[in-house]
């Protein structure tokens, strides 16, 4: 492993306390999405979950040289409600991260040559762009009263955490490579 930056490391432990978030987060929203009658949008949350778990861990995995206490400072949209509310939230977590968050951190790993943390920054932003518009597709159908139609399953490579809506996933993940068998389904 490249030498970590005491910023870049800074940023790792960022984005893990706000992946980790996520994931939690997630989790409350798929129970609250289950009992106001959205299956699918309750699965879809429960998939996304475990991305979030799997950005998390590959952040934290950067990390492992280290046997020190830190404090870990990360934001997070808070509020829950209604599932209309918890897709907002959502959205508005994944295009932070989309459009501010992580190009920054990858540009830093990789100004800093931390190349175990650009590779798991370039994970997660790549499947956030997708989870930002699962949830934008969702939150259309629960603003009108339905529950976002899912045709097979939601795909979660738990490499990276790129995220498959289908009968099958892809035969390779675009992001990393893995291949098909890896992939888990909800």
């Amino acid at each position: 492993m490249s030498e970590l930056k005491a910023m870049t490391k800074q940023l790792l432990l960022n984005a893990f306390g706000g992946e980790s978030m996520a994931h939690m987060r997630y989790l409350v929203f798929a129970e609250i999405a289950e009992k106001e009658g959205f299956p699918n949008v309750a699965r879809l949350f429960k998939a996304i979950a475990f991305a979030e778990q799997v950005h998390a861990r590959n952040h934290y995995n950067v990390l492992r040289e280290y046997n020190t206490d830190e404090t870990v400072s990360a934001g997070t949209p808070i509020g829950p409600g209604s599932t209309s509310k918890n897709l907002e939230l959502a959205i508005r977590g994944e295009e932070f991260e989309v459009n501010e968050m992580y190009p920054v951190y990858l540009e830093a790993a990789r100004y800093q040559g931390v190349s175990e943390a650009e590779k798991s920054f370039r994970f997660a932003l790549e499947a956030e762009k997708i989870h930002a518009k699962l949830y934008r597709e969702a939150k259309e159908y629960v603003d009108q009263g339905r529950d976002m139609p899912i045709k097979g399953k939601v795909w979660i490579c738990p490499v990276c955490g790129h995220t498959y809506i289908g009968e099958e996933p892809p035969e390779r993940c675009p992001v990393c490579g893995a291949p098909r068998s890896m992939y888990r389904g909800f």
